[in-house]
């Protein structure tokens, strides 16, 4: 849970990072942002923390194969977290490693921030936070004024304070576990992999949230793929199946492997299909996982929206089940030589 209604910008600093590989520059502040204005740190607030609170996105933690201390932005982080460094220093540290991340030809130019904030509170925890964000897109606006018995317009490039491109909240907590992290990226998947694995080198945090996603995740997947491709099951019975983990993560406050498998599947046979999946999917992905967890119901409520289910048929119609497949018939009709669905429903909205 993260609340910043009492989260104040302390320490704020912003520097231009170019495209090297396109000959564009870095150009980095000299010294931080003097932030005197009340009205402005609340628009600053509103677009770096607001995104955070709506998405609810998880928690990440710093990682490297051999030694923590020698990933880059840990490094950084440690330092700024002690009073005794210089913070104009290591935010130059932090663009000039963001420059050097920026090589790719897909990745635009933008302004960092690098803001020291107070107060933060993370899962009942008040601590201290270094926040990074960039924005990359600039939008058109248009300026109206008076002047005399007349109105001017004017426009001008600027940034939009409800569209954050990128961002990260590094929380000074769990430094021995590569602190407690949340990121956001609303670009697309390369560069959401540039920022997330090449610059911040993360990995999700080892918890109920990140154990409850991951689960759903790979039964879902299960469901689309190996049900439907070798299992040769109907799409009622793939709904049926989809429904019945949902209501398992609905209705359980704890995960337990066996169980979950034997209510959901059922089938022995079907059983040691997703067994084989689970191991295949994990390693595929990375992914840890754990036989025995308790269900965050965050997470579920996450996850909810890509267990809607859609039957396409032809180009004519689409179905959209959201629960209760035993509500959907399929049929022959011999007549006229084609597939039907029968729906049951107690009122029409």
């Amino acid at each position: 849970m993260l609340n910043f209604s009492d989260t104040t910008i302390h320490k704020i600093i912003v520097h231009h990072i170019g495209n090297p590989s396109l000959d564009e520059p870095l150009h980095c502040s000299k010294e931080e942002f003097p932030l005197q204005d009340s009205e402005l740190e609340k628009i600053l607030s509103r677009f770096f923390l607001h995104p955070f609170q709506k998405s609810d996105p998880g928690f990440f933690n710093f990682k490297h194969d051999s030694d923590l201390n020698l990933n880059e932005m840990y490094h950084y982080a440690s330092r700024i977290f002690n009073p005794q460094e210089n913070f104009q220093l290591q935010s130059v540290n932090i663009a000039k490693h963001l420059f050097e991340k920026s090589d790719h030809p897909k990745i635009k130019s933008g302004e960092l921030y690098v803001v020291y904030l107070q107060n933060c509170l993370v899962d009942d925890e008040v601590t201290d936070g270094i926040g990074i964000f960039k924005s990359e897109n600039k939008d058109l606006f248009l300026k109206v004024y008076a002047t005399g018995e007349k109105y001017n317009i004017e426009y001008q490039d600027g940034i939009n304070i409800h569209k954050l491109d990128k961002g990260c909240l590094i929380f000074n907590t769990e430094k021995d576990l590569g602190y407690k992290i949340c990121i956001l990226d609303k670009t697309n998947h390369d560069e959401t992999r540039f920022w997330k694995d090449e610059f911040l080198k993360i990995a999700h945090r080892d918890d109920d949230f990140y154990h409850t996603k991951a689960s759903m995740s790979m039964a879902r997947n299960f469901c689309n793929t190996v049900l439907a491709e070798e299992e040769k099951l109907s799409t009622n019975k793939q709904l049926e199946v989809k429904d019945k983990v949902l209501q398992y993560f609905s209705e359980n406050e704890s995960f337990d492997h066996e169980s979950f498998e034997k209510q959901v599947f059922e089938e022995p046979q079907v059983v040691d299909s997703y067994r084989d999946f689970r191991k295949q999917f994990a390693e595929q992905n990375d992914l840890i996982t754990k036989d025995a967890f308790d269900i965050a119901e965050k997470a579920v409520k996450k996850e909810k929206k890509f267990f809607k289910s859609v039957i396409k048929l032809d180009k004519n119609f689409h179905i959209y089940v959201h629960s209760n497949p035993d509500m959907i018939e399929k049929g022959f009709d011999d007549a006229k030589g084609k597939f039907f669905y029968r729906l049951f429903f107690d009122e029409e909205k």
